[in-house]
């Protein structure tokens, strides 16, 4: 059994890798998973090109790399490319989680046709955010209004329509990180956000986001587990 688990998460930009270095990784770390983020791509390449075909040949190489650890993704369904594995079947979904499991189900058969010496099956934990990492933010309406200075009443007036945040859409005008953008010229991505994450807190949204606490828990499920051995 192992004390402890390393995960690389192949992330889509400096956004989310600064989001898993600076709040998610300290919180994973004190449960004795330790998360490396790496951009997805060559180095110099601009984030957020969410093509299979750049993703693939990552999750080789560092399944390859070392035997004792696992590879997580963290890529947002806004924005991801029509050549990513059952992104044609679950655009015919209507609800988010069906939308999810497809997406992740055929993310993970892929990688396990494509790398079947690497014990793929058990070290590679797929995740595909719905709809965008941002929605995580709309966790504590509260704090996320205060922070980028507008009504609190705006940002429930949202969660009203989408029900909750996981569930806020992705379309160019109403993903989550472009309805932050309409709302206040404050929003930055990759400064207001991360302040506004570690305000709220990675406790606080798994319980708003049943997605990104599932696959949270799968990552601590690995600590003192069978499994925990690569």
């Amino acid at each position: 059994m192992s004390s402890h688990v390393e995960v690389v998460v192949l992330v889509e930009g400096p956004t989310e890798q600064r989001l898993v270095k600076q709040v998610l990784g300290p919180y994973m770390a004190e449960r004795m998973v330790f998360l490396t983020p790496i951009i997805l791509g060559k180095p110099g390449e601009k984030g957020g090109d969410g093509k299979f075909a750049r993703a693939r040949n990552d999750i080789g190489k560092h399944l390859k790399q070392r035997d004792d650890t696992y590879v997580t993704l963290l890529v947002d369904y806004y924005g991801i490319k029509k050549d990513w594995p059952g992104y044609v079947e679950s655009k015919q979904q209507t609800e988010h989680t069906r939308k999810a499991a497809i997406m992740n189900a055929a993310t993970a058969e892929q990688v396990q046709m494509l790398f079947p010496e690497q014990n793929q099956e058990r070290r590679f934990i797929p995740y595909v955010s719905m709809y965008e990492t941002e929605a995580l933010y709309f966790s504590d309406p509260a704090c996320l209004a205060e922070k980028i200075g507008v009504d609190q009443r705006d940002i429930e007036a949202i969660l009203a329509e989408c029900k909750e945040p996981e569930k806020i859409n992705d379309s160019s005008t109403t993903a989550p990180s472009k309805r932050l953008e309409a709302l206040s010229e404050r929003f930055k991505k990759t400064t207001t956000g991360i302040a506004i994450a570690a305000e709220i807190g990675i406790g606080k949204m798994r319980e708003a986001c049943p997605l990104f606490d599932a696959w949270l828990t799968k990552l601590e499920s690995l600590v003192g587990s069978e499994d925990g051995e690569a």
